[in-house]
């Protein structure tokens, strides 16, 4: 049997009560944080609070060589993730391999930063359309700098359609947490080598440690990137389409936008 359980947003007590028992009556516990992470929690605090001894998996164990799932076939095994379960192509691969092995899986699910920004922002969950992800700039074999400009398409894409766009941010081993700032920045790159007009003048929202006693959200204009100072991570970037008269209200009184955005969608 395997269980794959979503821990939620933030700490160790988002888990659901359901996933806690699972937890406790599990033979082994696996968890990888390295496509989410519980910035409220570490390995020591989850171990103390569910009761139990962790394994960390890393990308390699999860997507290349999941052998550990042999361990499912006779006991009672747990994969932890943050935030929701299968939320990650990830995370439905291995479900998809493990049912392949005769595995009966089974999912407990947890707070999700898809549903947390809804919430957050004030932003209607119809109104969205396709997500995407910033990843860091790499270097070409050649030795350039390279931008990825698929995110910037979605968003455009997103935009001719009137809706809205959920930007993921990357996290890297070495580079840490990328700042909805630093992703702004690179949006307004790509918009000036193309000289379109996607981000301009467009109204965007940063959210910062949704879930948190500290949580932050703040709307402004996407050129206005070094005003985007939400503190420390993990954060996320909404590009709003077209807004619903309240809507555009939430935002301002909910997220600080600039007023004229409340008196741009009453007219």
């Amino acid at each position: 049997m395997l269980t794959f359980i979503g821990l939620g947003l933030y700490d160790e007590r988002d888990i659901s009560l359901k996933g806690l028992e699972a937890v406790r009556a599990a033979d082994i516990v696996y968890l990888e944080f390295y496509t989410s992470y519980l910035m409220g929690a570490d390995l020591e605090k989850l171990e103390k609070m569910y009761g139990k001894t962790i394994t960390v998996l890393n990308r390699e164990d999860v997507e290349q060589n999941p052998a550990w799932l042999e361990n499912a076939v006779t006991r009672n095994v747990v994969f932890l993730t943050g935030g929701d379960t299968m939320t990650s192509t990830t995370h439905i691969d291995l479900r998809i391999r493990a049912e392949d092995m005769g595995i009966k899986t089974r999912l407990i699910h947890g707070s999700s930063i898809t549903s947390a920004v809804f919430g957050l922002s004030g932003l209607q969950n119809y109104r969205f359309g396709k997500s995407v992800s910033i990843p860091f700039p790499y270097v070409s074999g050649r030795g350039n700098r390279v931008v990825t400009e698929a995110p910037y398409d979605a968003i455009k894409f997103n935009q001719q359609n009137g809706l809205h766009t959920l930007v993921f941010l990357d996290i890297d081993k070495d580079r840490g947490y990328m700042t909805v700032a630093e992703a702004l920045r690179l949006l307004l790159e790509v918009e000036e080598k193309r000289n379109e007009g996607v981000m301009k003048n467009r109204i965007v929202v940063g959210i910062a440690r949704a879930g948190s006693p500290d949580a932050c959200v703040k709307a402004d204009f996407a050129q206005r990137a070094d005003h985007f100072d939400l503190g420390g991570p993990l954060q996320i970037l909404v590009v709003p389409g077209d807004l619903h008269f309240l809507e555009a209200e939430a935002l301002v009184k909910l997220a600080g936008a600039p007023a004229v955005l409340k008196e741009k969608a009453e007219k």
